[in-house]
């Protein structure tokens, strides 16, 4: 096959694997020679606070995607194609790195954030001032932008008729994996001079956290660790299982989907394969719907960029959330897990000591922060933003945006999760509020959920004095639901 071009440059963003990888593909299909790039962006690093278990699992699986990039030149009798890594300015590195190679063209894949869009159009009008092309591709989702729309020409905003249309398009063509190796004989071995070690946490200016004590392997090894351990042991009791804090329910991928280091076609082509028949069947399904939703907020954020720090549905700004000392008390109090309401205490606990919380609960404590706290979402996406391992925007702000009411197909604003009964439901035995609340421990099973019901001969028993071991609730849930029910009333006459 001729090849259009000589030289091009493959610039690597949330997607840090060498496999199935769109862009990747079509670079090395159209080009005689191929490097590979990523940026440790300073717009983002320079940021964040100096410990980011995010960053060091970008460094981590970085060393992974080098690895798989030299295998792969090695295979096809080339050496030294390995990963070129910079430490700035997206908008002068790309430019400066592909005018250094005589590349002709930059290949990367889609990245809808608003920000990253931004960041793309710079990037690409620098380039062209130098004469080289800007190509991206669809890879980070199964169904983008425009690929799925109404009757009517418009995009999905409830998402059951989303999910319905999306099940009745797909096929094995949107979940073929691109063949990267059968054209991995494109990639070019490095210049000398950029035959550099990766850089260390050091060299970028971050200090290393608690990641390699999580049981969060990096890179596109250790996704297909984890994903070969779901698929073995879990996927089958995924929809029994899932919504239980202290059970090992979920596949633990979602980090590994946010940068890219497990392609989605090959997670969705796993689930819709098992949702036809099998024991496993009813499992893949909720997955494969989880999956969906995934799709779903993506292709919001791209046809409704107002959602960040907006809500989806204008008449929910009418809403007048609590502000000043004492609202910035109570969100301190959620932040840091001593609210009184031990499952949404330890479900805060999880996340500040781990970057992980689990789904259930984050439904959970969002609904408490704005719905008996009386506090803005945005400052509990903003809060997730930071502390989230598997930080998305799109799926950070549509779950936010679904817990407070104010999204597309959000739970209806009356709808209020009592944290005690959620905790009875979904943490029945007390074993995930012990693991992360050990002062408690000494409760009886019935009485874990709600301290402040325990009699003072259960509370001496366990050695727990409240107010100081543990503290008194920070609001009553009746009395916060009311208020609720109030502050949505705005919404209601509205209408």
């Amino acid at each position: 096959m001729t090849k259009p071009l000589d030289r091009a440059l493959l610039w690597f963003r949330r997607d840090l694997r060498a496999d199935d990888h769109a862009a990747l593909y079509h670079a090395l299909r159209s080009a005689r020679q191929v490097w590979c790039v990523f940026v440790f962006d300073r717009d983002i690093l320079d940021t964040l606070p100096r410990q980011d278990r995010r960053v060091e699992f970008i460094r981590d699986s970085l060393v992974g995607l080098d690895a798989q990039l030299r295998a792969l030149g090695s295979s096809h009798g080339i050496e030294d194609s390995g990963l070129i890594v910079r430490h700035g300015h997206p908008i002068k590195e790309i430019p400066a790195l592909a005018d250094a190679l005589g590349a002709q063209a930059v290949y990367a894949n889609h990245d809808d954030d608003p920000a990253a869009l931004a960041r793309d159009a710079r990037v690409r009008g620098r380039l062209a001032d130098i004469g080289v092309a800007m190509h991206t591709a669809k890879d980070h989702v199964v169904f983008e932008r425009d690929e799925l729309l109404t009757q009517g020409g418009n995009p999905y905003s409830v998402f059951t008729p989303y999910k319905n249309a999306w099940l009745k398009k797909i096929d094995p063509f949107y979940l073929k994996a691109y063949p990267v190796a059968h054209h991995a004989g494109a990639l070019a071995g490095l210049p000398a001079p950029m035959r550099q070690p990766l850089p260390t946490l050091a060299d970028i200016g971050f200090t290393p956290t608690n990641l390699h004590q999580l049981k969060l392997p990096s890179g596109s090894a250790g996704a297909l660790e984890l994903l070969d351990d779901f698929l073995a042991e879990r996927i089958g009791r995924y929809h029994e299982s899932r919504d239980f804090p202290a059970i090992k329910g979920p596949s633990y991928l979602s980090t590994h989907l946010r940068f890219g280091t497990v392609s989605i076609r090959h997670l969705a082509r796993e689930a819709w394969q098992r949702t036809h028949a099998g024991p496993d069947s009813r499992g893949a399904q909720v997955w494969l719907s989880e999956l969906i939703w995934r799709d779903f907020y993506h292709q919001i954020l791209y046809h409704h960029p107002h959602v960040v720090g907006h809500a989806f549905r204008p008449e929910y700004e009418r809403i007048r959330w609590e502000h000043g000392k004492h609202a910035d008390e109570l969100f301190a109090a959620w932040a840091q897990g001593r609210t009184g309401y031990p499952l949404v205490d330890a479900a805060m606990h999880q996340i500040n000591s781990s970057g992980y919380m689990h789904n259930r609960l984050r439904m959970v404590v969002a609904s408490f922060l704005v719905k008996d706290l009386g506090l803005d979402w945005r400052r509990g996406e903003a809060y997730f933003a930071e502390h989230l391992n598997d930080y998305d925007l799109a799926a950070n702000n549509g779950g936010w945006q679904w817990a407070a009411s104010t999204g597309c197909d959000a739970q209806p604003y009356f709808r209020i999760f009592n944290p005690a009964s959620q905790s009875e439901k979904f943490d029945a035995a007390g074993r995930f509020i012990r693991r992360y609340l050990p002062q408690l421990a000494g409760l009886p099973d019935k009485l874990v959920h709600a301290p402040w019901l325990a009699r003072p001969i259960d509370l001496a028993a366990a050695k727990v004095e409240l107010g100081k071991d543990y503290p008194l609730p920070v609001v009553d849930h009746a009395a916060a639901r009311e208020r609720t029910l109030q502050r949505y009333s705005v919404v209601k006459t509205a209408r």
